[in-house]
């Protein structure tokens, strides 16, 4: 993997983190989630 393209997925990794994270506690639950889960998906690492 080169540098931008990891540069690139790093952002948007973090950009989704930042997103999740403005959202309530219940509007994450709605969705599944809760706080502990947002890296992990942000990543795209959370299992189902």
């Amino acid at each position: 993997m080169n540098i931008l393209r990891a540069a690139r997925t790093w952002m948007k990794n973090r950009q989704t983190a930042i997103e999740l994270a403005n959202l309530s506690n219940e509007t994450l639950a709605d969705i599944g989630l809760n706080r502990f889960d947002i890296d992990s998906v942000a990543r795209g690492m959370r299992r189902r």
